[in-house]
């Protein structure tokens, strides 16, 4: 698993967004049905998800849209897709 600091991002969220605010988060992550489910757990029914697999198939870029109310539902989204095995954060 690898370890995010989202320090830099909170301040930038804080800087760049008037909120609440529709987010956009990116994530790339292997093309396997599971992890896509991880995933989509994270966020409600009402998230406007959408995804791109790479030339090989073996990997997927995913984008999801929700709106946000602050800054830290949005690195606590970051941190809990963080922890899930595979998945880069963007």
């Amino acid at each position: 698993m690898e370890t995010y600091n989202f320090d830099t991002l909170r301040e930038q969220l804080a800087k760049s967004y008037t909120w609440p605010t529709v987010y956009m988060f990116k994530f790339i992550a292997p093309a396997e049905n599971r992890i896509f489910a991880l995933l989509h757990d994270l966020f409600p029914d009402h998230a406007e998800f959408s995804n791109r697999h790479s030339a090989g198939g073996k990997y997927v870029s995913i984008t999801v849209k929700e709106v946000m109310l602050n800054v830290d539902e949005v690195i606590s989204r970051y941190e809990k897709a963080s922890a899930i095995e595979g998945v880069i954060v963007l």
